[in-house]
């Protein structure tokens, strides 16, 4: 007789860690948490719940799938991130805007980074301009390694063409600093130089907490004696290695909202959509477009800062069920401060003294949560005021994210789903999924492995459709190598951008294909 095989999701919020148990298409068992100041304790307390409720072997459990938004809200906090030396090669161009020029001054401050300039670089023909200047870079390293400095990001004009050049920058910085910790811009941004070099700053800025976090998750699972293999969620709703998350933890900074929805997607059946992702802290909403979040075309912005790296189009608003409510009925204000996982202890219905979106929704009936006679004195007019201001937040934010004044279905998901008690307008419809409290971790436990390709083809040269069948088969070779199987690799997007500024027939192609992970099949 053949063992059934199950797949562990589980999503670690700023709120909340959710767990699911999948077999194939069906959701066995779920359990959530309160997410601990250390996550392993958090997760721990998550799957154990679930196993005992599942009542399954761990040695069943053919794969974990871990989603998290902790490294996105360390930086959004300025909390635990590593001061960053910046290495630019562009000299004698691009130093008009020097790095970090646009960054908010708080957050200078937090990573106390230092900047260096030197010689090298390429035009968008990839033809070099100024050779790289090695002695000068060496120098800077020095320097660098003399000040303390372990994370290194590195950046070149035109790096997406010519990766080499920031290649080779990374030997020049790692002869003298063995132990740097160094991203690479070309490795997590688009074309565009500053914004990729933001990106490649707050990837450097985060590689100490990358790999606490994720060793601590990995030990989580230790612990548990469950001894499947780990994978990360990442951006897109693909996986990648826990190695890989180590490196680049900020390809995982919108894993939340986009496990949320593609496990919206999963759960309804529907490919289009729209999917407010409601937790304790905010409430995500995004388009879900083939069964994938759409993905923003325009730089992006996190904690104040522009990149950009691929994310998906997601609006987020302070509203959840640990948002705090203030004043008075005439005044009533919803978020977006939070008590965030602190809601067990400051919450009304849990003994706390703070009253808070989910001590609303208690006492309006919509939730059985804690201990109701806590909240039983809540005035009706401030229970229906508030309620008034949590709809009205949502369905301003359901507007600006719909691309059409037509109305479409709203799927609800996440523990603060309760919040919503009413029609809401511009939804053609409102789902609420059954196991959507966990859809997160639903998401998670379905993700696919994926390969990327966004690069300047010369079309006047190859020709339209040689070029596009080229960066087809990157995408699918980069997928392989991520995991997938190949033989169920399917091109998911393909994106053309003709660069009319430029005098040749250059074409920027962005190319998207996904697949089962290999090891998994």
């Amino acid at each position: 007789m053949t063992r059934q095989r199950f797949r562990l999701g589980v999503d670690v919020g700023g709120t909340n860690t959710d767990a699911v148990l999948m077999a194939g298409r069906e959701v066995v068992a779920s359990a959530k948490a309160f997410t601990s100041a250390d996550v392993r304790e958090g997760v721990i307390n998550s799957v154990t719940r679930l196993l005992d409720k599942a009542g399954q072997d761990r040695a069943d459990i053919e794969a974990v799938m871990i989603g998290t938004t902790q490294f996105v809200n360390a930086f959004v906090q300025r909390a635990n991130l590593a001061p960053v030396a910046v290495f630019r090669a562009s000299l004698p161009k691009a130093d008009g805007v020097p790095p970090m020029a646009a960054w908010p001054d708080d957050l200078t401050a937090a990573l106390r980074s230092e900047i260096y300039m030197v010689g090298g670089g390429s035009y968008y023909t990839g033809k070099d301009y100024a050779p790289l200047d090695e002695d000068a870079l060496r120098a800077a390293a020095i320097d660098a390694r003399d000040k303390g400095f372990k994370a290194v990001a590195i950046s070149a004009n035109f790096a997406p063409i010519r990766p080499d050049l920031e290649e080779r920058a990374a030997k020049v910085v790692r002869s003298v600093i063995p132990d740097a910790r160094i991203t690479l811009s070309a490795q997590v941004g688009g074309m565009g130089l500053i914004e990729r070099e933001n990106a490649a700053i707050i990837n450097a800025s985060l590689a100490d907490l990358s790999v606490s976090v994720v060793r601590s998750l990995v030990q989580a699972f230790r612990d548990l004696n469950i001894a499947a293999p780990v994978f990360i969620s990442q951006n897109d709703g693909t996986l990648i290695s826990t190695e890989t998350a180590e490196r680049f933890p900020i390809l995982t900074c919108s894993a939340g909202p986009t496990n949320s929805i593609r496990g919206a997607a999963f759960l309804t059946g529907l490919d289009e959509a729209i999917v407010a992702d409601i937790g304790g802290t905010t409430t995500d909403i995004g388009f879900l477009l083939r069964g994938f979040p759409r993905e923003t075309t325009a730089a992006n912005t996190i904690g104040g800062v522009r990149t950009n790296f691929r994310m998906p189009d997601v609006l987020s608003i302070g509203l959840g069920g640990g948002s705090r409510v203030e004043g008075d009925v005439g005044h009533l204000t919803v978020g977006p401060q939070s008590v965030g996982f602190r809601l067990q202890t400051e919450a009304r219905v849990f003994g706390g003294s703070v009253l808070t979106a989910t001590d609303i929704a208690v006492r309006a009936g919509q939730a059985v949560i804690g201990d109701p006679s806590r909240v039983a004195d809540l005035p009706e007019a401030l229970v229906q005021a508030a309620l008034d201001v949590m709809h009205a937040k949502i369905e301003d934010a359901v507007d600006q994210v719909k691309t059409s004044p037509k109305p479409m279905p709203l799927v609800l998901v996440g523990g603060g789903s309760v919040l919503v008690s009413r029609d809401l307008r511009g939804a053609s419809q409102v789902l609420r999924p059954a196991h959507a409290e966990v859809a997160n971790a639903v998401g998670a436990a379905i993700a696919l492995a994926s390969g990327r390709v966004d690069k300047l083809y010369d079309v006047g040269t190859l020709g339209r459709e040689a070029a596009l069948a080229q960066a087809k088969a990157e995408a699918v070779r980069a997928a392989v190598a991520s995991g997938a199987l190949e033989s169920e690799v399917e091109v998911l997007e393909v994106i053309e951008l003709p660069m009319t500024h430029m005098r040749t027939g250059s074409v920027q192609i962005k190319v998207r294909a996904v697949g089962p992970v290999a090891a998994l099949a």
